[in-house]
């Protein structure tokens, strides 16, 4: 059998169901209508993906309870990447809810937006803090969606929660457009110690790129990089569908991280690609155990 594809980042969305999508004007206005199940579908078979992780795309309760039962009825997704409040007391009782459900086993992690945050410490909050031996002691994932102001406060988490699994998205969103390659790495390097609990995603690169003119070439150096920091067995293929439709087509978006990552052996292709998503993540369903 073959090893399984796992896209480990996109998400859904109804621009009209009173979510906090305002951000969805502008440049991004191709993109500001609904994306759902279907829409996905034929660039999965299309590139032998067969299973998913759709992740939350605002801090709202009720879209994790929306993406569970969403989950539970979509062949292709894999596990929910959801939101809860960290800040609230009662955190713990809400997870033990979300997870006791029905269709809980598909929530396998958690984030917050942190880069809307005004105070890029955020996380390192006592109250944040609390919510995230919450998420620990649930045996969930916590996702770190920063920009480059909050990543050390990413970095701070990491390495005062030694036990727990992070993801950080989308390599933490360096201005590939800008050559923000420098201040970014001297960053990145810092999860170097981190790497035996903390996952990153190759994921959201093309959105930080020339939307025009970017080519595989642009994003090597920061593929590159962050293979170095975390290694093979740490790296997760992504593509952050819809929103990378702004700069390339799924099908881009895939053929351009292969082209990346073309000289690896197929090992590591197979942990990247698949196998490091499910570890991550311990998905409950993939590659077909799911019934349609």
């Amino acid at each position: 059998m073959p090893t399984p594809i796992i896209d480990s980042h996109h998400h859904f969305w109804d621009p009209a169901s009173g979510g906090d999508y305002a951000w969805l004007s502008g440049p991004f206005e191709p993109i500001n209508r609904v994306f759902a199940p279907q829409d996905l579908r034929p660039s999965l078979a299309s590139n032998g993906v067969s299973g998913t992780v759709l992740v939350q795309t605002w801090n709202d309760l009720g879209e994790t309870w929306d993406f569970i039962r969403t989950a539970e009825e979509t062949d292709f997704v894999a596990g929910v990447v959801g939101w809860v409040d960290l800040t609230d007391p009662d955190v713990a009782a809400t997870i033990a809810e979300l997870r006791q459900s029905p269709e809980g086993k598909w929530l396998v992690g958690v984030r917050h937006l942190i880069q809307t945050e005004s105070d890029p410490n955020w996380l390192l909050r006592a109250d944040a803090v609390r919510g995230l031996k919450a998420v620990e002691a649930a045996g969930l994932v916590y996702d770190l969606v920063p920009n480059l102001p909050q990543l050390p406060a990413c970095i701070a988490t990491a390495k005062a929660f030694p036990g727990m699994r992070f993801v950080l998205d989308h390599i933490s969103k360096p201005e590939i457009r800008n050559r923000g390659f420098d201040e970014w790495a001297v960053l990145i390097r810092q999860f170097r110690g981190e790497r035996g609990h903390v996952w990153c995603k190759l994921s959201g690169m093309v959105t930080e790129a020339n939307w025009q003119t970017w080519t595989p070439e642009d994003l090597k150096p920061y593929v590159h990089e962050v293979l170095d920091v975390f290694g093979a067995d740490r790296c997760m293929f992504g593509t952050d569908w819809p929103v990378c439709l702004v700069a390339a087509s799924y099908d881009r978006v895939v053929d351009a991280l292969r082209e990346c990552l073309k000289d690896l052996p197929q090992a590591d292709l197979d942990r990247i690609f698949g196998l490091n998503t499910i570890e991550a993540y311990r998905l409950p369903g993939f590659a077909g155990e799911k019934s349609a």
